[in-house]
């Protein structure tokens, strides 16, 4: 459920982690349903960035309700870019001159999962805002506890500030996609996961970091 504050100047709606006074960067959101839940929240999606790895033609055939969900998140005002992947976002045309508060990546999937999270790490870094921080959402039970999450961020001088159970009914709208295969717009069981949330290791001791 949103919660809107009153800061005194204008008001700002919080969905979980997240809020329209942030500006925020959703790495390979698939059918673009978890930017839309965001963008639905705050009542706006003109602090949002949304992307996916797909071109927009590939949203067609892969996703039953893609192209639906990126008319809706343009009408609100987001920014949507297709073709962008993690391994070099931080250097795309429409990014690189671009800075975030908050960077975030649920479920990240493709080939070898555990560089692909590496590869998060090792570019959104260079994305982010004084005191940003980068989300990364997963699984938690075995295999995926293997991966070692907090290490692989410290390889790009990232600290956890936070690892919050995820709860998919915080997010109304969202539908998480198998992404691959003949089966890529089928949801998939997600269990037990959290959101492991990271910031430039500098800052991960400042008490002005929260706001």
């Amino acid at each position: 459920m949103a919660v809107t504050w009153n800061d005194g100047a204008a008001l700002t709606k919080w969905l979980k982690h997240y809020s329209s006074a942030q500006d925020i960067l959703i790495v390979g959101d698939g059918d673009f349903s978890f930017s839309l839940a965001l963008a639905t929240a705050f009542g706006s999606g003109a602090n949002l960035v949304a992307t996916s790895l797909d071109s927009y033609a590939d949203l067609n055939i892969k996703y039953s309700d893609a192209t639906s969900n990126v008319t809706k998140l343009e009408a609100m005002g987001a920014t949507v870019l297709h073709g962008v992947d993690v391994k070099d976002m931080n250097l795309h045309a429409n990014l690189q001159l671009r800075w975030f508060d908050r960077i975030v990546f649920n479920f990240p999937h493709a080939g070898s999962h555990k560089e692909l999270v590496r590869s998060i790490f090792a570019t959104a870094r260079h994305m982010l805002r004084r005191h940003g921080e980068i989300h990364v959402t997963h699984k938690t039970k075995h295999p995926y506890s293997m991966w070692g999450i907090e290490q692989l961020a410290s390889q790009s001088s990232l600290a956890m500030v936070e690892q919050a159970a995820f709860q998919i009914q915080d997010y109304p709208g969202y539908n998480q996609k198998r992404g691959s295969s003949w089966r890529c717009d089928q949801d998939f069981a997600i269990g037990d996961c959290c959101t492991f949330k990271f910031c430039l290791e500098w800052w991960a001791s400042d008490d002005d970091r929260f706001f």
